[in-house]
């Protein structure tokens, strides 16, 4: 493990990790064990801590894969912080989903047993359960906490009135807090910005963005109006998102921040993808950026953001051209987007 790696707390916890976790996603999908084994080496080696999946990756399979490593490696799993998540189906029946009591005790047994360990530092439900009751699910996780199962709990893809309101719960009821929540966000996706991050910050909670790189937009391989085509996930299978494609390449403000992006990392002799990771990771209430990878090369691309400065008029610059889009109320109102964007800083 490199001391001299940057590392931040994990939200209002003390555990401390890595600035770029590991996303595991690709794993049994795109990349298979032998491949996986070698990108967690590579991230082990470059400072890298924390490790992120969930059940559903393939079907378990992701789970399975990073467990056979920890075996391998015990002295080297001693020092990760290992999370995962829980709420999609892992099965064909009514009670295979969800964040019931019922699920999610099964749900965590299961990932405890193909991770081969008996503890998960962070438990996150994936997304917002609508059917089960909030203190149900903040009940159960207080218990997996007090029975050693895990060590803290947080949230992925919330809006910003669930976050507050399943802290507001949880401090009615003088349970452990959630510390974590695991949102979209990059250069592209910023809407977050308007709720969901000034909640995260009033409650204290650290952000795990994912999908930092938009899908593999701002890393500068696409073209304008060339749809993709080769060794990339929407080349190799247009019809997972050849919509979506056609939308965000029809919107200009996607090139202008494509061109801005490609234009410091011109500058610093760097990639796109590290200038797109390093304006992330220097956003408010950021903990931990989410990298997926399906190779080695592509992790150690990525990883490269840590070493990239980018100076305040280049942060400013990337924020301005990729200030988020809207006409709603009461955002797109002069001056109130521009308070909520200061994330409480100031009137």
């Amino acid at each position: 493990m490199n001391a001299s790696a940057p590392y931040r707390t994990l939200g209002r916890s003390g555990a401390v990790v890595f600035v770029q976790a590991l996303g595991t996603m690709t794993f049994g999908a795109e990349a298979d064990e032998a491949t996986s084994h070698a990108i967690i080496d590579a991230y082990i080696a470059a400072g890298g801590n924390f490790i992120d999946k969930a059940d559903v990756y393939s079907a378990g399979r992701s789970e399975e894969i990073i467990g056979s490593w920890l075996a391998a490696h015990p002295s080297e799993a001693a020092q990760l912080v290992v999370a995962t998540k829980g709420r999609f189906p892992m099965g064909a029946g009514p009670n295979d989903l969800g964040t019931s009591r019922r699920h999610l005790r099964t749900a965590l047994d299961d990932s405890l047993r193909r991770l081969g360990v008996e503890h998960i530092d962070l438990y996150q439900m994936h997304a917002w359960d609508a059917i089960t009751p909030l203190d149900e699910t903040l009940r159960f996780l207080e218990d997996a906490v007090t029975q050693g199962k895990i060590g803290y709990y947080g949230f992925s893809n919330f809006t910003g009135w669930q976050l507050t309101k399943a802290v507001a719960l949880a401090e009615r009821h003088g349970w452990n807090l959630p510390i974590t929540l695991q949102p979209q966000y990059s250069l592209l996706v910023r809407g977050i910005e308007h709720e969901i991050v000034p909640a995260a910050l009033d409650a204290g909670m650290g952000l795990l963005p994912w999908s930092p790189l938009g899908g593999g937009w701002l890393s500068g391989k696409y073209r304008r109006d060339v749809p993709p085509t080769g060794p990339t996930r929407l080349g190799e299978n247009p019809e997972r998102g050849m919509e979506a494609w056609r939308q965000r390449n029809a919107n200009e403000r996607t090139w202008q921040i494509i061109d801005t992006v490609t234009g410091i990392a011109e500058a610093h002799g760097a990639t796109a993808s590290q200038v797109a990771l390093a304006w992330l990771a220097a956003q408010p209430a950021v903990t931990s950026v989410i990298l997926g990878a399906r190779t080695v090369e592509q992790l150690r691309d990525n990883l490269g953001a840590v070493e990239l400065a980018l100076d305040d008029a280049e942060i400013e610059k990337l924020t301005a051209v990729s200030s988020p889009q809207t006409e709603d109320y009461p955002y797109g109102e002069p001056g109130i987007a521009q308070r909520h964007r200061k994330l409480g800083g100031g009137r």
